[in-house]
């Protein structure tokens, strides 16, 4: 079995500099050692709100780390600090809209408030780089609606097969898609 290898980076001013506990990391961690069959190697990074910081974290984790996929948790609200969305668009080689479309469509089942989210998700090589909100109960209900999918698009981006755990969340793929040929 593959060992997927996940960058998560929390972005907060206040966690970075010591003001309260980070909550996002250990929230995605449980989340993902729940959910994927696969060992998990993780690069965990905290950072502040800065778009330079947030970039070149991301094109380490994604060229250098050669992470499958990496998560950001935070920066994405309206807020003149929130860069994360800019930050992320500034590395990619493709953007997945459908990714951000899908994210605000399960939030908006909980709060009325997830208009106001700009996440986005985009590729960078082989690295499928994905914006998540910042608290953990909203990590957990958009990572439940929309992680069916990302499985088959790291296939797609070659990156690690990941097998999930059909009791918290069933990856999606084509029938035509068997691990045989996406590794051909």
């Amino acid at each position: 079995m593959d060992i997927a290898k996940i960058g998560i980076v929390s972005i907060s001013d206040r966690a970075s500099s010591g003001v309260y506990e980070d909550k996002g990391i250990p929230a995605l961690q449980s989340w993902l050692q729940g959910a994927l069959l696969n060992p998990c190697e993780f690069e965990t990074r905290l950072i502040p709100d800065e778009q330079v910081l947030i970039e070149e974290t991301l094109k380490s984790l994604a060229d250098n780390s050669r992470c499958d996929l990496i998560l950001t948790t935070g920066g994405t609200g309206p807020a003149p600090r929130d860069v994360t969305p800019e930050a992320t668009l500034a590395v990619a080689d493709k953007v997945l809209p459908g990714f951000g479309e899908a994210m605000r469509a399960v939030s908006l089942k909980y709060v009325p408030t997830a208009i106001l989210s700009r996440q986005v998700g985009v590729v960078r090589g082989n690295s499928l780089i994905i914006n998540l909100p910042g608290q953990p109960k909203a990590i957990a209900e958009t990572l439940d609606g929309v992680f069916a999918a990302i499985p088959y698009c790291v296939d797609l981006i070659g990156g690690a097969y990941m097998e999930t755990n059909p009791e918290v969340i069933q990856a999606f793929r084509p029938k035509s898609s068997k691990k045989a040929t996406i590794n051909e």
